[in-house]
């Protein structure tokens, strides 16, 4: 039924020609590519356009005087309604508000339309556009992002279980190895033990970078703040890579401003891993010349400081066009660097998102062939009164357990049979070691025996460390009267919430492996310690 008002007779009786606003109104009608349709307060179709029949299929002649929620979705119905309460009770200045449904189209199939509508006087003007194609690659869009996630955690776990699949025989070469070298060697058999053990260190160190970009690319790498004392933070970083630069016949300086000393808090394992990498990166990649880095201090006021660690090197430097992708993961600046130096290329990567986790930034500047100079600037905040503080990781100085006293009482709960024997081979005669291999004997022995300590594998059949160690402090409870005994954890989980875990679970420390001589007996002391028995 065409919407065209009766043409009013002139004084002469001949019809008039219909007013412009008549004529405007159809024009519009005919030629909108939008759905257009006007309707009564009773929900029926008094006017559509002529594009419903290329979007829905339906001729306008149709649908004139038909209830048009009938063509609406059945799920779609309520939120609809909703949509068309808003629209008949909108007061006159409100915001007119969008509505997305699906409509059947006359095949039996349904399109999506995006919808715009207004009341005035007792007519309901719409517009609707086909939204169908736009709704369908928002989906995908949503569902190739939770694709993505899924994927992205999937490989988080991926690499997390390679870590520990990879830590667990590695634990067997570098404990073995680090015991070997305690005995008695002829010179050609230490120098074979040093390439093994430089060697398990390297794959160690690599594991170790694989398992922080899964943690960075997860969101689950954290700071751990605390007190550190910045004349002694770097001292274990910079040590080893003296000798490694010396004996490449290279100048290694270190030049560090007065000021750069007191007490802050901040992550000091993280800021010992920047400028390590820093650092190891540059004795790497030069052949000559020298190596040198600056630490400065800036004191800000009100306790805050900003820490600069600049590292500078006379290596093989890089581009211009280079310097954009240094900071991106497993990107190395020439392709053959990775064939003549080796390396994964995620170090940097690895830099550059631990400072940003810091609130600091990182800057890189080099010639080809004339060598580089990274600068990182860290804030911190000064603890102005220097508080009893334990230094990262809870390390002691390594040296033999002293067996001048009574040994202590040992429960190493290992089901590896290597890993058994690395911690046999550390300890020695220096403590009294029982060995179970499983958390269930574990409790067993623990309930019928009186140990002083407790080493306890984090991943075990029958039941794992954690269950074991909770046994453990239930066991303890039930008896007053029993001192506790020290727990740590070995485990080839390393991620932080993985030391959550055990500490929730009663541990005292949590040691990651590969152990090494210098790790175990430094936190079996410390343990010991803690249980109130002198190693």
């Amino acid at each position: 039924m065409p919407f065209t008002p009766a043409a009013a007779p002139s004084s002469t009786g001949q019809p008039q020609p219909p007013p412009d606003a008549v004529v405007d109104l159809a024009t519009f009608f005919d030629v909108s590519l939008d759905l257009l349709v006007i309707r009564d307060l009773e929900g029926r179709i008094v006017r559509v356009s002529a594009s419903w029949a290329s979007t829905l299929g339906y001729q306008p002649q149709e649908l004139v005087g038909l209830a048009i929620l009938t063509l609406v979705h059945p799920d779609d119905l309520p939120g609809t309604l909703d949509s068309v309460t808003e629209v008949e009770t909108r007061r006159p200045g409100d915001p007119v508000l969008g509505h997305v449904n699906r409509y059947r189209h006359k095949d039996g199939g349904y399109v999506t339309l995006e919808w715009r509508a207004q009341k005035f006087g007792d007519r309901i003007y719409a517009v609707a556009r086909d939204v169908t194609a736009k709704a369908a690659a928002e989906r995908a869009l949503l569902e190739a992002k939770a694709a993505a996630e899924a994927a992205n955690r999937a490989k988080s776990d991926f690499l997390a279980n390679m870590s520990h699949e990879i830590r667990t025989p590695l634990n067997g070469v570098i404990g073995v190895i680090d015991a070997l070298a305690r005995t008695p060697l002829s010179p050609q058999q230490a120098e074979m033990v040093e390439l093994v053990r430089s060697s398990g260190v390297t794959l160690e160190r690599l594991v170790t970078d694989i398992l922080d970009v899964s943690r960075i690319e997860s969101g689950r790498m954290t700071l751990e703040v605390r007190p550190f004392d910045l004349d002694d933070a770097l001292i274990p970083t910079i040590a080893p890579l003296r000798g490694l630069a010396e004996e490449k016949g290279l100048i290694f300086r270190i030049e560090r401003a007065e000021s750069a000393c007191g007490v802050f808090n901040g992550d000091v394992v993280r800021i010992r891993q920047i400028l390590g990498n820093l650092l190891s990166n540059a004795v790497k990649f030069t052949a000559q010349g020298q190596v040198s880095a600056h630490i400065d201090l800036l004191d800000r006021g009100d306790d805050a400081a900003l820490l600069t660690l600049e590292v500078r090197d006379t290596g093989i430097g890089f581009g211009a066009d280079h310097a954009a992708q240094l900071f991106q993961r497993f990107s190395q600046a020439d392709a053959s660097i990775t064939r003549r130096f080796g390396g994964a290329g995620l170090g940097l990567s690895i830099c550059h998102a631990l400072t940003e986790m810091m609130g600091g930034r990182i800057e890189a500047e080099s010639a080809l062939g004339e060598g580089s100079r990274f600068r990182v600037e860290l804030p911190l905040t000064r603890i102005p009164v220097p508080a009893p503080f334990e230094t990262a990781g809870g390390e002691e100085a390594a040296s033999d357990l002293s067996p001048s006293r009574a040994r202590p009482r040992v429960l190493l709960a290992e089901d590896h049979p290597i890993n058994q024997r690395v911690v046999q081979l550390i300890l020695g005669d220096s403590v009294e070691l029982t060995l179970v291999e499983n958390g269930e004997q574990a409790a067993a022995v623990f309930a019928a025996e009186r140990f002083d300590l407790v080493l306890m594998d984090m991943q075990m059949p029958a039941m794992d460390g954690l269950s074991a160690t909770r046994a453990l402090r239930e066991i303890e409870a039930a008896d007053p009267a029993r001192p506790r005994a020290p727990v740590i954890m070995l485990s080839a989980n390393a991620m932080a919430e993985h030391q959550e875990q055990a500490a929730q679970a009663g541990a005292d420390l949590h040691l990651a492996k590969p152990v090494t001589a210098e790790a175990l007996t430094g936190a079996v002391r410390k343990a010991l310690t803690l249980g109130g028995r002198a190693a």
